[in-house]
């Protein structure tokens, strides 16, 4: 069996020390706010080169408690990719916002620029980039189409710990670092996943760090000071633990997975198969490809057990909860990573010849 991604055999190294911490943990009855979470919140934010990180319990309450802190005017306009994971647009939602959907680019999963300017308007109050993938957005280009106008950039950076965009600095801008606000998932088939749900919000805003620790925390900082409404959404002290020690093994893990990636790109060649535009900074979260032979090259993964994966099977605008709301739009290059994107193993720990027979099937169609 090829695996897509295997949590235990990146992890069994770890599993030692997490559960040394566990007993402490355990020991010390700190399962709320124990000191794990602030020593996590300090040493991603100093990872993500940010001054803050504000812990909480999901990538969607991430995107969630973000809106909210920015009291943006209710039923403003949040623009947002129309290729993303469910929660991005749901978060817009929750929070009393209209959501504008966007298509993203024709060979790369993050978010049309371009057709951005098309969709401000004076009701514009945020746009949500999605770094899809592990491919960070153009941030440079997305400045210039805004200009100085008063429209907020947060990042929804679920799937792109590590990412850097190049387009407006040598060094590249680290995911996170970019935006007003940067959120995270670290569910646990994240490039840095917990064992559980959990997530995170980075920014160098000193108020809007002090918000977001009284949104996670039924709206105060001190037990039974409820200053604002907030929500029960701390990042436990479990998780934290966990996460801290995996954070020091992730840029090597995305190495591996970056290696992966160039493997796949020099191995395959077949007309049938498109391949992504991914760029320098990517840490692929996924790989994927498009073809239009999708189901043919699914049904031959399955004969071979190569595991695989589809980011994602509909378009947020044709999702059941929400289509009434986009019932007459159309975003084709959303659609056509749906119907023809696969995403290919990516298990940091694949071994060459897994690869070689990955590579071979899908240069065989």
């Amino acid at each position: 069996m090829v695996k897509f991604f295997d949590i235990y055999k990146q992890d069994k190294v770890k599993f030692h020390k997490n559960i040394s911490d566990f007993k402490n943990i355990i020991k010390n009855t700190n399962f709320i706010n124990g000191k794990q979470v602030f020593e996590f919140e300090k040493n991603f934010a100093k990872f993500c080169n940010t001054k803050y990180t504000v812990g909480c319990n999901s990538g969607s309450d991430a995107l969630f408690l973000s809106l909210k802190a920015l009291n943006l005017k209710k039923n403003s306009e949040v623009i947002i990719p129309a290729q993303t994971y469910a929660s991005t647009l749901f978060a817009v939602l929750r929070a009393d916002l209209k959501p504008v959907l966007v298509d993203i680019q024709e060979t790369n999963p993050t978010i049309s620029i371009d057709q951005i300017s098309k969709k401000i308007t004076k009701k514009t109050s945020a746009i949500i980039i999605v770094h899809l993938y592990g491919e960070c957005c153009n941030f440079k280009k997305l400045k210039k189409v805004i200009n100085k106008k008063k429209i907020y950039i947060i990042e929804d950076a679920a799937q792109a710990h590590g990412a850097r965009d190049f387009s407006s600095h040598k060094k590249g801008y680290l995911a996170g670092s970019m935006g007003i606000l940067g959120c995270f998932s670290f569910y646990p088939g994240k490039n840095l996943g917990a064992y559980g749900d959990a997530g995170a919000v980075t920014t160098n805003s000193k108020s809007l760090y002090i918000k977001l620790l009284k949104l996670r925390n039924l709206g105060g900082i001190k037990k039974y000071e409820h200053d604002i409404v907030g929500l029960n959404s701390r990042l436990d002290t479990i998780q934290a633990a966990i996460l801290n020690n995996k954070l020091k093994s992730l840029n090597k893990n995305n190495l591996k997975r970056i290696q992966i990636a160039k493997f796949y790109s020099h191995k395959i060649n077949n007309k049938y198969i498109k391949k992504i535009n991914y760029s320098k900074g990517c840490v692929y979260h996924q790989y994927v490809i498009l073809s239009k032979k999708e189901k043919k090259i699914r049904k031959l993964f399955e004969k071979n057990k190569i595991q695989y994966g589809k980011h994602y099977p509909q378009p947020i605008h044709k999702l059941k909860a929400v289509k009434e709301i986009f019932k007459n739009n159309s975003y084709p290059n959303a659609e056509s990573f749906s119907n023809f994107g696969i995403s290919l193993p990516i298990d940091p720990n694949l071994k060459k010849t897994e690869l070689m027979k990955v590579s071979k099937i899908l240069n065989s169609i």
